[in-house]
Formats: C-alpha cells, structure tokens, sequence
C-alpha cells in the first residue's frame, strides 16, 4: 500500500481481531495499525473479548469496536485440563465470530498476535483472506509448545512477525511458514515534544521502568538494582509503572513486601497503569529494560530513545533489534542486578 498511497483500502472493510482491551506494547501497536487502516480509507472493525481503555482509543481514530468471545491461548490451555477448557470456549467464539463476518462482510481479516488463532479459523471458514501478525516469540519454550502456538498460522494467507528473532523463533517450529513471513518493526510514536534530560542530577538518580509487573519482565532485578545503589551510597529512585496480569496479582504482592522489608518505600514508587506514560519519562533521568527472558522486540525501549532518555536493557532476543545500535541503550545480561546497576 505505500506505493498508491493505501489506494487499495479504500472503501473496503477490514476486520481487525485483537486479544486485548488494554493498552500495553502489542495493544499501541495495533491502535497504531488501525489507525493507518482508517487513514487509508478503509471502514476498519475491530473485535475485542472484553472493555478497556483500549475500545475508546479505537473509536477515537475512527474504527467501530464489537465484542466477542475469544478464547486467548496460553500455556496452562495446552495441558489435558485447559485444553477442555480451550474446546469449549472455541465452539462458543466460532459461532459468534461467523456471526460478525455475515454481518460485517469483510474483505480481509487481519489477526493481531499468535494467542487467538480462532481468528484465523474464522477467516479462512469465511473464505476472507487473514493476515496474521507475530507478537510473540518464546525462544525458551520447549519445541512442543512452540509447535503448538505457530501451528494456525500454517492456515494465515499472509504472515508478519514484529522482528528477526520472532521470525527465526517462528522457523524452529514451522520453517515453511517463516519462510513465507516477513518482519516488520513495530511502529513505536515518540512524544509529541521531547523534554530535555535534567543536566544535575540533583537529589538523585530517577530511574523509570514501564511495562507489565511480571517475573518474565524482570521488575524485581530493577528493584534489586536500586538495593545495589543504596549499598553503593548512590542516590537513586525507581519509579514503577504498569500493572499485572489477572490472576498474577502474586507477583505484585511480592514486589510490595520487598519494597517494605528492605525499607524501599522513599526509593520505589508502584504507580499501577497509566494509560499516557510521557509524564513519567520526562521526569525520568534514564530507563530500564531488564526482562529475564526472550522478548520479541522492545516498545518501551524504542520508547525511551525517542524521548531521548538513555536506556539499560537486557541484552537478549529482539530487545538486541529494538535497542542495539544506539549510543544511548546499554545491553547487560538479563537477570543481573549487579550489571544492571552498573
């Protein structure tokens, strides 16, 4: 399309079909897609398994948001008891899905990431061409599961992976699909004016980290990290921002009774989720990016680089994509407080 201007959309109907209501790294990614889909002229629909703050930013740049019941893939689903569960909620969002494409009558269905792959099904039942597009790349998981999790994309007329690595994580499991795969960076929106960096550093250091509190994301090496500060006699501060998963709220907890028995609570600040992050970048004096295992790509790397913030980041899988390069982004091995601090 960037040949005729996105000629090609215009006056048509793309489906859009979406895991999520949220607005984390693959949410912005598809707000961003739909934009551009809407921009080109297309009458753009979006379907969503539940509300958030993500149905509002949709209608804002002009799509039109349903809901539907989508089973969302994960791990747990592929044992004998989650695998029923995964049974039953497809026979459901089959029949709904169906429904909206009588409806709807779409010319192309467009699948954003691996974990609804009744999406696919949907589609091509329909006869509609789908366009499936990678999210995800879970290197570290067992050739079973990696198996499982690309093997509707074998149905997709069209492939997009968000970098390298999630082409390359894809080809372990199904060669033939990533070969037809092409790879395209996220499409990452700096601010609209970048704030200068402080030039002093007075009263201390003030670190960001942005993004989901999980275990695979690495806020607690982050914490760990300003432990190591305070041991160093550094002055430093972490602001963290985002929230769990449902379900994980474990993990949250455990950060929190850290933060209180080391005595952190003046150092690090847990702000939940913030829709608009700008606020807490330019305060922010660099940026951390210190995930423990394989990322796809990096959003809040990029995101940092074009607020014009330095960033650490773990040097692994496509957060090497998103960050290598830069004078700015500095790579440490993952899972290390010590060279995280550094």
């Amino acid at each position: 399309q960037a040949d005729d201007g996105g000629a090609g959309l215009r006056g048509r109907t793309i489906l859009v079909a979406h895991p999520s209501a949220e607005l984390y790294g693959s949410d912005r990614v598809l707000l961003e897609s739909v934009a551009g889909l809407v921009a080109a002229g297309a009458r753009t629909v979006v379907t969503l398994p539940s509300d958030g703050p993500l149905v509002a930013a949709l209608t804002g740049v002009g799509a039109t948001v349903h809901h539907a019941p989508t089973p969302v893939l994960r791990k747990s689903m592929l044992r004998p008891r989650g695998f029923a569960t995964l049974v039953g909620q497809s026979v459901r969002g089959l029949s709904a899905g169906l429904g909206l494409v009588r409806r709807e009558r779409p010319d192309a269905v467009y699948v954003n990431t691996v974990t609804i792959p009744l999406w696919i099904l949907v589609g091509r039942l329909a006869g509609r061409p789908v366009l499936a597009h990678v999210h995800e790349a879970e290197g570290s998981a067992s050739r079973a599961v990696g198996t499982a999790l690309a093997l509707p994309l074998a149905l997709a007329t069209s492939v997009v992976a968000n970098s390298r690595y999630s082409v390359d994580v894809l080809g372990r499991a199904l060669p033939r699909v990533a070969r037809r795969a092409e790879f395209v960076y996220n499409g990452v929106p700096g601010p609209a004016d970048v704030v200068p960096a402080r030039q002093a550093l007075d009263g201390g250091l003030r670190l960001l980290y942005v993004g989901r509190l999980s275990d695979r994301k690495g806020v607690d090496v982050a914490v760990d990290a300003i432990v190591e500060l305070r041991d160093r006699g550094v002055p430093a501060r972490l602001d963290i921002v985002g929230a769990v998963f449902p379900g994980y709220e474990a993990y949250e907890e455990q950060l929190r009774t850290t933060i209180r028995v080391l005595d952190l609570e003046e150092r690090i600040t847990l702000h939940g989720f913030h829709a608009d992050v700008t606020p807490f970048v330019a305060a922010a004096d660099a940026c951390v990016v210190p995930s423990r295992v394989d990322e796809p790509f990096g959003n809040t790397a990029v995101e940092a680089l074009l607020a014009a913030r330095p960033v650490v980041v773990s040097d692994t899988s496509g957060l090497r994509e998103a960050a290598g390069g830069y004078e700015s982004a500095q790579l440490v091995p993952p899972a290390d407080p010590a060279a995280l601090t550094d």
